[in-house]
């Protein structure tokens, strides 16, 4: 996502070289969506992977549409709208087939079992291999599944973001369903690097996230300064002890790490060689308490698009 939108500016060329490299150390799952750009980032993954398809498990998203000009529109799950938004996605990709098409949102105006019975044809036409959705509900997940099953639910999870305890990766794990942990670095805020927060670009989005500014900001930057004494003492980066912390809680769930520049992926490749022991995984998480984290995951307009 970042590579196109959202995090500043951006430089194509890098994005690329970025992805090459993390197809060349073996990193073989690569997680894009139409709305990101929009419509910019699929069409620069198309173009990475143009000659290395067969290497890629290639994930995309539909349901936040937008316009041509960035505006948003809708959420949107009618049928009409996922069968014209893959066929979209599919030319932009320059791909056959997508691997993995998920529902990004879930539309509240429209029955899930309607969205996924047109998911369902999208398989059944060869478009799409497996089927996914995001931010849901435990009983939507459930509805979903009944449909066709759902391959990986994919949802906010990190130290800061425990919300997927409260019944969903429980549900997942009944069903069989892979987790895809996003923003596992807590949008960078994880990493140390973002919480200096004077003078970033007013385009990236952080800059009007609750938990990055004000009052929030300086107490979840608290928390930050717990994980450096404990990276410290591991002689590791706070990101690669945060996504270790990801990758501890099950060979089911998968941290999706975005990053724009190389440096940046190969400090989170490294991350996976990182053991923590039970007394690590308790300290990092006294260090950063459920309770302890302040502010909204997304400004308050955005909130209701969550959990559908």
């Amino acid at each position: 996502m970042g590579m196109s939108e959202f995090y500043g500016a951006g430089d194509d060329d890098e994005s690329v070289a970025t992805i090459h490299e993390a197809l060349d150390a073996g990193v073989n799952f690569l997680d894009t969506a139409d709305m990101y750009g929009p419509f910019k980032n699929e069409e620069l993954v198309g173009r990475a992977i143009s000659q290395r398809r067969d290497e890629v498990v290639l994930a995309t998203k539909f349901g936040n549409e937008r316009g041509q000009d960035g505006s948003y529109l809708r959420v949107n799950g009618t049928p009409e709208y996922v069968v014209a938004a893959c066929d979209a996605s599919l030319r932009r990709l320059g791909v056959d087939v997508i691997d993995l098409y998920y529902q990004h949102r879930v539309d509240r105006s429209v029955e899930i079992e309607e969205t996924w019975g047109a998911m369902k044809s999208l398989v059944e036409a060869g478009k799409v291999r497996h089927l996914g959705i995001s931010e849901a509900s435990s009983r939507t997940i459930e509805r979903a599944h009944a449909v066709h099953p759902v391959t990986a639910l994919q949802s906010e999870y990190s130290l800061w973001t425990r919300d997927p305890e409260d019944g969903v990766l429980e549900t997942c794990r009944r069903l069989g369903i892979g987790f895809v942990a996003y923003s596992p670095l807590g949008r960078g805020f994880l990493t140390g690097e973002s919480s200096n927060r004077d003078g970033r670009d007013q385009t990236d989005f952080r800059t009007h996230n609750p938990r990055f500014s004000g009052e929030a900001g300086e107490r979840n930057l608290v928390l930050v300064r717990n994980l450096e004494a404990i990276a410290a003492q591991k002689g590791v980066t706070v990101a690669q002890l945060a996504l270790a912390w990801v990758l501890s809680r099950g060979g089911d769930v998968v941290p999706i790490p975005g990053t724009k520049r190389r440096k940046w992926l190969r400090e989170n490749i490294a991350a996976d060689d990182i053991e923590l022991s039970d007394a690590d995984i308790a300290a990092l998480e006294a260090a950063v308490p459920r309770e302890a984290v302040a502010g909204d995951r997304y400004p308050e307009r955005s909130m209701g698009s969550l959990n559908g």
